[in-house]
């Protein structure tokens, strides 16, 4: 212990000490000692090449620091180098989502639909009044004094404005019945009719007392939407398994299978629900428990065949306008996002979808932002009840969802539902399609949620090929009706048509694959060969010189310190010194003061004493001789000259 105290004694007194060198001999000692070229010659040449190799050496240091510093900014910068590779394997086949367009039986919400779809009938036959064909003339199915059930459209009326003066536009509610549309006078000219009503749908908030007008430039696009927003409140309020028995069921839809010559059935499908086209198929979508299927070769014999059946008798006719199914091939354990990522498949065609895969891999932080499980983004997933991976749709559309509960304290339908709200609607949250709408046209909030979200480091992408014909031909049609409505219904009748059925076929266009992966083009072999190679090449140095002249400036910033810490020690010393106003006195002026307190000088006539705080400096004695005191004698009579002689 003992030792251990003693050395690092030691080292604290050699720290203290120093390098023991000056600047400058710190300077002559590193160029008599680098192993660079240029210091050396600045010492030992003659004054005019000193100054020669001085300047050279200056230059080409500097050139050195800045290809440095080039080379480290191109390093930071992170870049990326993108390889392409063509692979050729057996591959697992996609997962393969199918739905109805129309996302529910007519015949199983109708009755839930009744007082929405009156009103919609309404609305177009009161708009129809305003047509320059029916000019103040009421049709002859006219609902305009029909009572309607105000609950459903007092907090989202539909209106129609008469932009006849700009100045002072008019509006008409269309389902108030006592709106009287005989004082409107229409022109005959389409153009001007066109240009001047517009059909909007009110959004008030405040308890009404802040509306706005969302304007539209077709009926069907305002009617559409107006019809989705009361469709939502009214479906926010039935159960999951209430509207799953609503949709379409898989064995009315899927009514044959083949996947690599062997057959299927809708059996071999996963159900899920989605909001806007209800219930779902997925093939091969790999949940725990489920064996992936693999296609033995490319070609269409050996992918999936599907017959399907969207009957379209059972459309809802104000909800969906598109008569098709809807599909999409993704990953396996990924949710399907139909509505944003799907195609159509058209009724009485043949669809034809030839696949090939392109596999993406995205590098990680620092050179991209992409996640790898997206457990590092900020946004809850709710998307996770179905066990499915990470997507950008998933994050975009909980952080909507996310943002639409804190704004608008309930939960929008058409997304999962969080924990602990519940989906809006007309009764219990009335300013929420205001809410929504301000919500959704936000452009500030949408990049927020853009921020938030990242693409997933590795992707697989299904490009598709996709070729359409007729089926069944008009020479087959009667013989394929008949046994598909046999093995559809048991019934000798024919209970399928054109409107209906559709075939798909999905398959490997080859097996060939690419994959397209992100390299870095620098890394840290690369920064430090290249340093050293400039480094070398103007300077003649290696990494031993880079540590002399690491060395040199440690030794300088040593000196520097101790340089302070003295200056500092030495200002602290000055300052504990008495400050005196005068000037100090001179040695004789000292003496004096000490052997006569009285004495005046001779500079200023004031009286110097000792001074406080000032040591007393002994001064010479007086003299202390007894002949030079005065003492009292006797009178004595002089002599006469006589007596002086007998003395």
């Amino acid at each position: 212990m003992r030792n251990i105290k003693r050395y690092f004694t030691k080292a604290l007194h050699r720290i203290q000490k120093g390098p023991g060198y000056t600047y400058k001999e710190l300077l002559v000692w590193f160029c008599n000692n680098t192993n660079t070229h240029g210091p050396k010659r600045i010492i030992t040449e003659g004054p005019k090449k000193r100054v020669m190799w001085f300047m050279l050496t200056l230059v080409f240091a500097s050139l050195v620091f800045w290809q440095w510093g080039i080379l480290i900014q191109t390093y930071l910068s992170y870049g990326l180098s993108v390889t392409l590779s063509i692979g050729f394997k057996a591959m697992e086949f996609p997962a393969v989502t199918v739905c109805n367009a129309n996302p529910y039986k007519y015949s199983k919400v109708k009755h839930l639909l009744k007082d929405l779809d009156e009103l919609v009938e309404t609305a177009l036959d009161r708009i129809q009044l305003l047509s320059p064909s029916n000019s103040n003339t009421l049709l002859p199915n006219s609902t305009s004094n029909m009572t309607l059930n105000s609950s459903l459209w007092i907090n989202i009326p539909l209106v129609l404005i008469d932009e006849n003066d700009p100045n002072n536009p008019i509006i008409y509610n269309i389902f108030n019945s006592s709106t009287d549309y005989s004082t409107t006078n229409v022109n005959s000219n389409l153009t001007s009719y066109a240009q001047r009503y517009k059909i909007a749908i009110e959004l008030c908030s405040n308890s009404g007392t802040t509306c706005v007008y969302r304007n539209y430039t077709s009926t069907i696009q305002a009617l559409s939407e107006w019809y989705m927003l009361q469709f939502s409140n009214i479906l926010s309020k039935v159960s999951l398994a209430e509207k799953k028995q609503m949709g379409f069921q898989g064995e009315d839809m899927i009514l044959t299978c083949l996947f690599g010559g062997q057959t299927c059935s809708y059996r071999n499908f996963t159900q899920i629900y989605d909001p806007d086209y209800g219930n779902c198929y997925i093939f091969n979508w790999g949940q725990e428990g489920e064996e992936l299927s693999t296609a033995a070769n490319p070609g269409a014999d050996f992918g999936l065949k599907l017959v399907l059946d969207i009957n379209q008798d059972e459309y809802i006719p104000f909800l969906q306008t598109t008569a098709a199914a809807r599909l999409i091939l993704h990953q396996q354990r990924s949710f399907p996002f139909l509505k944003d990522l799907g195609i159509y498949a058209m009724p009485g065609t043949e669809t034809s979808i030839a696949v090939l895969v392109d596999g993406v891999q995205h590098l990680e932080a620092p050179y991209t932002t992409c996640t790898v499980n997206g457990s590092d983004i900020p946004i809850s997933n709710l998307y996770a009840e179905y066990n499915s991976s990470y997507s950008i749709q998933s994050c975009l559309r909980s952080c909507f969802q996310e943002q639409m509960v804190e704004k608008c304290k309930c939960a929008y339908y058409l997304y999962p539902l969080p924990s602990g709200f519940k989906y809006c609607n007309n009764e219990e949250y009335i300013d929420w399609v205001p809410c929504y709408n301000e919500l959704r046209d936000s452009v500030a909030d949408r990049e927020i949620c853009i921020g938030y979200c990242q693409q997933p480091c590795n992707d697989t992408q299904y490009k598709m090929t996709i070729s359409m014909a007729d089926w069944p031909s008009t020479a087959a049609v009667d013989w394929i009706y008949h046994v598909l409505s046999f093995e559809k219904d048991s019934s000798t009748e024919i209970t399928v048509n054109r409107n209906g059925i559709m075939r798909l076929n999905i398959y490997f266009q080859e097996f060939n694959y690419r994959n397209i992966a992100e390299s870095a083009s620098t890394n840290v072999v690369w920064l430090l060969s290249n340093l050293g190679g400039q480094f070398g090449f103007w300077m003649g140095g290696s990494v031993l010189c880079i540590i002399e002249f690491g060395e040199i400036i440690i030794d300088c910033i040593w000196i520097t310190i101790l340089k302070i810490l003295a200056w500092q020690k030495d200002r602290k010393q000055r300052r504990k010194r008495p400050d005196y106003s005068d000037p100090p006195p001179t040695i004789s002026e000292l003496v004096e003061s000490y052997t006569n307190p009285a004495f005046v000088s001779e500079d200023n006539g004031e009286i110097h004493m000792d001074m406080p705080g000032t040591p007393g400096i002994p001064g010479t004695p007086p003299p202390h001789y007894d002949s030079l005191r005065v003492q009292s004698f006797d009178v004595i009579e002089p002599l006469s000259s006589d007596e002086e002689m007998d003395n």
